[in-house]
């Protein structure tokens, strides 16, 4: 059973409600980026330069000293810095999507952190100080925050791992929470996270797809593949070219989607994957669905494809009232992960 807490109606918002900021983590782990890092903090700024114009964005940096050169390098992309604050927390990847807590609301509308535990997609070793994010963070943040356990045992859930509409329905695969190499919390079973969900989410219906796509190195996480853009509509990653080793797994998890629409409560939108992409010989997991919503605008990771153009068309058609800005995550998708990952929404 769950560890008993007071359940207050805790509710998960969409990344598409509004915002009070956006939370990052300045990148400093070369490993990351083996032989390219230098150009990454570039990519960075670009990104929390267009996110600055419209709101407030929180950085978390290594130490004091980091934060002159960090504003001259936001400087050169134009970045508002009224709208920029810096809070010194040491992390070991800048994942934040992931590592950092999830914001909810309570009965009376008020923030809520549930801080969930980290152990680095079951992949690497260091991973200490992006497990204690959630209690350095909230001695900035005056909020409450809940620590969800099972069993006594601190829940391992990342943000990737889960997209929401919102109003009750949730999207996540079986690869990376039911699977047995995902190693997060082992023994769970489907209805201990569809409890879990419903307690500290407010979900009320979960949406189970397969697998993820080739090069994910975290197990299958849903931002890669299928994401709510509004209450009712849902954009699904597939990939036509039957020779490529994504086009089974994509195929299914639309089948799937399309077998839990039967009632047609949403509206489902196919975008197509890039093609293959190599780096040093290494598939990465390159996806248009990595995206970022804002107040204002949507980031949208682009990679130098012949379907660039097309997949930024279809992003102005079913967002109008944001501005679509293309991010060229060529090189960012090296360390596995794009604008989405490194980001994390917090409400109003």
């Amino acid at each position: 059973m769950l560890n008993k807490f007071k359940d207050v109606g805790y509710r998960m918002p969409a990344e598409w409600e509004k915002q009070k900021s956006t939370w990052v983590a300045w990148p400093h782990n070369k490993e990351d980026w083996p032989n390219k890092f230098k150009l990454i903090p570039d990519i960075f700024a670009q990104i929390i330069a267009k996110i600055s114009k419209s709101q407030k964005v929180n950085i978390l940096i290594e130490n004091k000293n980091l934060k002159k050169k960090i504003y001259l390098v936001l400087k050169t992309y134009l970045a508002n810095n009224k709208n920029i604050n810096y809070t010194i927390c040491k992390t070991n990847r800048a994942w934040l999507r992931d590592s950092f807590p999830i914001f909810v609301k309570n009965k009376l509308n008020q923030k809520v952190l549930i801080d969930w535990g980290f152990n680095s997609w079951a992949k690497y070793k260091n991973f200490n100080h992006d497990n204690k994010i959630g209690t350095k963070i909230k001695k900035f943040i005056n909020l409450d925050s809940v620590r969800p356990k099972f069993k006594n045992r601190r829940i391992i859930l990342e943000g990737g791992s889960i997209d929401v509409n919102g109003k009750g329905v949730l999207l996540t695969t079986r690869e990376c929470l039911q699977s047995k190499i995902q190693e997060r919390n082992i023994g769970f079973k489907r209805r201990d996270y569809e409890e879990i969900f419903k307690k500290f989410l407010g979900i009320r219906k979960v949406l189970w797809l397969n697998k993820g796509i080739v090069g994910d190195d975290t197990h299958g996480h849903i931002d890669d593949i299928a994401r709510f853009v509004t209450r009712k509509k849902i954009f699904i990653a597939y990939e036509n070219n039957k020779n490529d080793v994504n086009y089974k797994k994509l195929r299914e998890n639309y089948q799937i989607i399309q077998k839990f629409n039967k009632k047609k409560e949403f509206k489902i939108i196919k975008i197509p994957m890039p093609d293959a992409k190599y780096i040093d010989g290494v598939r990465v997991p390159a996806s248009y669905l990595n995206f970022y919503i804002a107040n204002r605008i949507v980031l949208v990771p682009v990679f130098s494809d012949k379907k660039d153009k097309k997949i930024i068309k279809i992003f102005k058609k079913h967002f109008k009232n944001r501005k679509i800005i293309p991010i060229d995550c060529s090189l960012l998708i090296w360390g596995f992960g794009a604008i989405h990952c490194m980001t994390q929404q917090e409400p109003i």
